[in-house]
């Protein structure tokens, strides 16, 4: 009842169309994941109210998960790393001559999967924030450890290389004052450093400009689009057949979608897997099947909104976009936690409302969004990127107008694009960032509380299952990269 006046006295349902009409566009762009089409719009929300600023990043979440199909249908090329899957049997409808079922299987399954996320959004987040609610001081340091230790480990890739991220996020995190004494540190005598480095800043740097300066890099390769494709949708028997692999990927993506560090690549993948292995219809995998399009659809439009889940019980991201979502939260002053339901209700019931209007809209705005995508798949990636720099640059300025600001963007892109070519994964680093203010000062208070004894977080039990959870996290990824190193030596020495 309240998300519905919320809808109604705001701008909140404008808010979430404009949001899935941008996500679409980000989405069908490849390279243009749904953390940066997000990112893109962190700095235009400064001067929006905090529900609508909220559902405006979300609903772009939404947007593109969809949006990725498109040109992973049209042009095999998935538009996000979401929408790998979709390549597989969706390109092959589309050599077939039929695009407009296929992208008509994406949709439909996308909007499906979005409902169901939402269902599980509201149904489970507040009951596992009522469990955050007897956190105390050495609780709240651990579970913080807890967060970094699972995106470290569950980060793909080198462990050493995600934990090189991980600090230096907590590094940036120190910059400015003092949280216990008042102290300036790392400031070097820099008046816009006092108040330490915006999230939002780091967040636009690493995953936007990044991108465009790697981009920038490599040879313009895109397969020019010509097509008339129409969104056609599955009839009833084909719907009916249809029904099975999405509830399969509803299942994996709310699964993954609660797991920190999983998110919708991942789902899409076991997604895909799952229905192929419990299809009627096995032999048409890979050659152009509709199950093998709904599946994954279903699953990375199911985490668009389960992903939020963590976010709002536990104050803890659990992917990239739902980072930048975070920075949305930060922006505006709100905490993300156990307390956001009684200190940020009406955000929290809007955020709801605001998703269900996305869902929705994505139907309608899918088929409209259509001609404009194939058009801007088709612009050379040059102009593409001059513009999105000038979004970036004048959304960033538009915030303090500040020149610095818009240093410490190119910094940071300049940071992200070597971390991109050596392969240091973005979210450890922007969770040591988000998360340093949580951890230290957490551990800070619990000191002062025990008198300096350090074995209070060892008496606490809650902080103690964390710390044994967050070490066993740890000590599987070091065991399975000396698996794999030894595995690889000994093939080698064959």
């Amino acid at each position: 009842m309240q998300s519905a006046e919320i809808l109604v006295t705001t701008p909140a349902i404008l808010m979430a169309c404009i949001g899935v009409a941008w996500g679409i566009l980000g989405g069908a762009l490849p390279g243009i994941s749904p953390s940066i089409t997000m990112a893109l719009l962190l700095p235009f929300t400064y001067t929006l109210e905090p529900t609508s600023a909220l559902i405006l990043l979300a609903s772009s979440y939404v947007g593109a998960e969809y949006g990725g199909s498109i040109p992973a249908i049209l042009i095999r090329t998935p538009g996000t790393n979401a929408a790998a899957a979709t390549v597989i049997d969706g390109y092959e409808m589309n050599r077939q001559g039929k695009a407009g079922l296929a992208l008509g299987i994406s949709l439909y399954s996308g909007v499906i999967g979005s409902l169901f996320g939402l269902l599980m959004l509201v149904v489970l987040s507040e009951p596992l924030s009522r469990v955050a609610l007897s956190f105390r001081p050495p609780s709240y340091f651990a579970l913080g450890i807890l967060g970094l230790s699972v995106i470290v480990t569950l980060s793909g890739g080198s462990l050493v290389k995600a934990m090189i991220a991980g600090i230096f996020g907590l590094m940036v995190a120190t910059v400015g004052t003092d949280p216990v004494t008042g102290g300036n540190r790392f400031t070097f005598g820099t008046a816009d450093l006092l108040g330490g480095i915006e999230p939002v800043l780091i967040m636009v740097g690493l995953f936007a400009v990044s991108e465009l300066l790697v981009q920038a890099t490599q040879k313009d390769t895109t397969i020019r689009v010509e097509s008339t494709a129409r969104i056609e949708f599955p009839g009833w028997k084909l719907a009916r057949r249809l029904l099975p692999a999405q509830m399969i990927g509803n299942v994996v993506g709310t699964f993954e979608g609660v797991m920190p560090g999983a998110g919708g690549t991942v789902a899409s993948f076991i997604a895909y897997n799952e229905a192929k292995r419990w299809s009627r219809h096995k032999d048409e995998f890979g050659k152009g099947s509709p199950e093998g399009i709904a599946a994954p659809e279903t699953a990375n439009n199911t985490v668009s909104a389960t992903a939020i889940i963590p976010l709002l019980a536990f104050g803890i991201p659990g992917s990239n976009s739902t980072a930048v979502l975070l920075g949305g939260f930060l922006i505006h002053g709100i905490t993300v936690g156990p307390m956001i339901f009684v200190k940020s209700a009406d955000v929290v019931h809007g955020l709801y409302g605001g998703l269900f209007v996305a869902s929705i809209a994505q139907l309608i705005i899918g088929i409209m969004m259509m001609a404009p995508c194939i058009w801007l798949v088709n612009r050379p990636r040059a102009y593409l990127n001059a513009f999105i720099f000038a979004l970036i640059f004048s959304g960033v300025f538009s915030i303090h107008q500040s020149l610095f600001d818009l240093s410490l963007v190119l910094g940071a892109g300049v940071v992200g694009f070597f971390m991109r070519m050596l392969k240091i994964p973005f979210l450890p680093t922007v969770l040591g960032l988000v998360l340093g203010y949580l951890v230290e000062s957490n551990y800070r208070r619990a000191l002062v509380i025990s008198g300096g004894d350090h074995s209070i977080f060892l008496t606490d039990p809650i902080s103690l299952g964390l710390l044994v959870v967050a070490a066993l996290f740890i000590a599987g990824s070091l065991g399975r990269t000396l698996l794999e190193t030894m595995k690889s030596r000994r093939t080698a020495l064959n």
